[in-house]
């Protein structure tokens, strides 16, 4: 007989590793004990030799499917246990392992709730150690019931019986509860008044159907849901979301519901059906089936599958194909997650609350994904995503990246990891900024991390600027700042990053080293250094700001570049019809005289000006809608070989002249070629002169990986095409699954490259 200490680290609380453990060791004939403590789970078994090497095996190879192991460590241990062996009771201390992201309803759940039979039918909190909320109730680690919201709820006799007996799936099911002692729903007015329902569902779907707005309660916070199919009822929310054009996520019964709305892929399949259950994008089926407003003017769906028991109470009950299900809050604001918040400020948009008395202790958005072939594009990290920890390229504790203004994120590092905050929205109110404190906070309280060293960006303005440089200043804390594409680029080699490597950054606008506004950059990245190797030829921003907003700005300063003012002038007014000639004229004074007309290398503002010319709008209602317009026109194009339009990259200025895709555009809207031609042609022609200037400069500094980031590779088709040329010229495109290639992966590539910085 031989005993051992056995330490598994990694994600192995509250995914059923310790019941999995007792079943596996009584399976075995061992004897022993096991934990939940700090540094993951610990485990004392006795027994056979060859017994224990069987335990160890089986431990990694039948793992719980929701656990990710990360080492195993073991020694011998003198003293021998006898006996059945046990769960233990957890032990306290700094933690020092992780938390596991909230999991979509089992299939196993799922039936129970759906048969008259079960104790849990039409039970809308059911869940089991394989899945249902992780991330969103937890307090602290070791994780256990008292130390998550489900302490409120005290297991009846039934329940106990489950979390008592290693044989049933609920042995030490942290989130086990039933309808006798578990949360429970709620329905409420608008003014706050309980409504009396004898069938709740049956009231919630017929209010549904006659166009009523609701609000509610999920697993991390409030969505707002209305009939998908009703025109009148999404304008509406619309109207009341101050939401004019920007898409909504739909909910649907089922796999094959989905197939009725959109061409999935078997890669958007497979997410959809997954564990996370993000968001998916995928591409609308003609006709639409559902309303226009739900997506207008674009040629994407956000689709997602009900995630917890809620969810698919709701939609089994559901007569139509689709309901709306998007954030709970006003545009600009973050996610409602408490009822007395929600019931005030939501109560201008929704006419009924269905509540819970579940407390969400950490607030959770939902995860938004699409896929540019079997690649997957991460837009927003949030539930399923969260908080799973990222790797650094160098072990680094206590460096804190304070992210961007848009789509804002944090990232904490603790040795070898990061870990990436959810989704937090725009850093732009008072609400936003509460919210992004209390995730911090909550942050160092789970990972038992303090920042020690911070990371912002250059621009001076952006609020999570200035927030590092109150806490460097209050707290004594050393502040690095990183330029903005630089961070993209860190963020997008991860664990890679420390060597030498080329990085194409795509995005909107970020300050530059200079003080200029980038935007279209080649980097070379060498350890924590970089330098800027090439670029789109900068071109003006008239109204700086205001031209984000309006791109028919940009699109003017370009056509000056190739027409003398009345011609330019023509041109604009024959593609955007709506613009007052007064309007252009003034703008043309602006650049006459160079008030407010900062200069941009940036690709998201060329792809806005292409989305002009091709007369896709004038005006973004949100960030990139042009650029995704555009991109709708690519996509209905019938794929054509060749490299699309000759821009040739100049090496001698290491430029690429923006103003000569307008030049081959207009030249084919003249010939009478189809916008949906032109707009490829501009995505195979911008990637072929990013991946030819790439070539020029590996060839220069013997490097083959090419990192790509930026918002511009949010656009699926575009990040495919660059993907592809790239690899032509034999060079390796590198690019993260996991990470946003938007704002939202800011933090992360913040943290990277402070862990390269001997000085942080």
């Amino acid at each position: 007989m031989k005993s051992l200490r056995i330490l598994v680290d990694g994600r192995v609380q509250g995914v059923g590793f310790r019941p999995f453990l007792v079943r596996l060791a009584r399976r075995l004939a061992l004897s022993g004990e096991v934990r939940n403590v700090p540094e993951g789970v610990e485990v004392f078994i006795t027994g056979e030799e060859k017994n224990l090497r069987a335990f160890l095996s089986a431990l990694r190879a039948e793992a719980p499917p929701l656990s990710r192991i990360r080492r195993i460590s073991v020694r011998s241990f003198p003293e021998a246990f006898s006996g059945e062996f046990k769960a233990r009771k957890s032990s306290a201390g700094p933690p020092a392992t992780y938390v596991s992201p909230d999991v979509a309803t089992c299939p196993e759940c799922l039936s129970e709730i759906f048969s008259p039979e079960d104790r849990r039918f039409g039970y809308p909190f059911t869940t089991c150690t394989d899945c249902g909320p992780r991330y969103t109730v937890i307090e602290a680690l070791p994780y256990d019931r008292e130390r998550t919201s489900m302490r409120d709820f005290p297991q009846c006799p039934d329940c106990l019986r489950e979390y008592r007996d290693p044989a049933s799936r609920r042995f030490h099911a942290e989130t086990n509860a039933c309808p006798v002692c578990g949360p429970r729903i709620l329905i409420l007015s608008r003014d706050g008044e309980k409504v009396e329902a004898p069938n709740p569902w049956e009231f919630v779907i017929r209010s549904l159907r006659e166009g009523a707005i609701w609000a509610l309660k999920g697993l991390g916070g409030f969505h707002l849901a209305c009939d998908a199919e009703n025109e009148s009822a999404v304008r509406e929310l619309r109207a009341r979301k101050h939401r004019p054009r920007k898409p909504f996520a739909v909910m649907v019964r089922d796999l094959e519901t989905a197939r009725d709305l959109a061409e999935l892929t078997p890669e958007e399949a497979a997410a959809l059906t997954s564990r996370r259950a993000p968001i998916v994008l995928s591409r609308k089926k003609k006709p639409f089936p559902l309303a226009e407003s739900v997506a207008p003017g674009i040629y994407l769906v956000g689709l997602m599958l009900p995630y917890t028991p809620l969810h698919h109470l709701l939609l089994s009950l559901w007569p139509g194909k689709a309901l709306i299900m998007t954030s709970g809050n006003l545009s600009g604001e973050p996610l409602c997650f408490e009822n007395r918040e929600a019931l005030s400020r939501l109560s201008g948009i929704a006419d009924f609350f269905l509540l819970h008395d579940r407390r969400i202790v950490n607030p959770l958005d939902d995860s938004v994904v699409r896929f540019s072939g079997k690649t997957r594009i991460v837009l927003r990290r949030a539930r399923g995503l969260a908080p799973d920890p990222l790797p650094l390229p160098r072990k680094k504790s206590g460096l804190l990246g304070t992210g961007a203004f848009l789509k804002n994120t944090f990232a904490l590092t603790r040795n070898e990891e990061a870990f990436l905050s959810p989704h937090l929205g725009d850093l732009e109110s008072v609400a936003t900024l509460s919210l992004w404190k209390r995730t911090l906070k909550s942050y160092e309280h789970l990972f038992s991390v303090k920042p020690r060293g911070l990371v912002a960006d250059l621009h001076p303005d952006y609020l999570s600027t200035r927030l590092a440089e109150e806490m460097a200043q209050s707290k004594g804390l050393p502040l690095f700042r990183l330029q903005h594409h630089a961070a993209h680029a860190y963020s997008a080699l991860g664990e890679r990053a420390g060597g030498r490597a080329l990085a194409l950054v795509l995005d909107g606008a970020g300050l530059g080293t200079d003080r200029t506004i980038w935007g279209g950059e080649v980097l070379l990245l060498e350890g924590p250094c970089f330098r800027r190797l090439a670029r789109l030829r900068p071109f003006e921003l008239p109204g700086g700001e205001a031209a984000e907003r309006e791109p028919w700005r940009v699109a003017l300063a370009l056509l000056l570049k190739l027409f003398v003012p009345d011609e330019a002038r023509r041109i604009l007014l024959s593609r955007v019809p709506e613009l007052s000639e007064e309007k252009i004229r003034l703008v043309e004074i602006q650049l006459a005289r160079g008030l407010n007309v900062p200069r941009t290398s940036s690709a998201g503002r060329l792809f806005e000006a292409l989305a002009v010319i091709l007369g896709c709008g004038s005006a973004n209602s949100y960030e990139g809608e042009l650029a995704l317009r555009l991109e709708g026109l690519a996509a209905e194009a019938e794929e054509e070989e060749g490299e699309g339009y000759l821009v040739e990259f100049d090496p001698s200025s290491g430029t690429i002249p923006p103003e000569a895709f307008l030049t081959a555009a207009l030249r084919d809207l003249k010939r009478g070629v189809p916008r949906e031609l032109i707009a490829r042609r501009f995505h195979l022609g911008l990637a072929r002169a990013l991946s030819r200037a790439a070539a020029e400069l590996s060839r220069l500094n013997g490097i083959q990986e090419v990192a790509l980031s930026g918002g511009c590779f949010q656009n699926a088709i575009f990040l495919e095409i660059v993907k592809r040329a790239l690899s032509a010229r034999g060079l390796k495109p590198v690019f993260s699954e996991e990470v946003p290639p938007n704002d939202g992966g800011i933090s992360y590539g913040q943290v990277v490259w402070g862990s390269l910085k001997e000085a942080c």
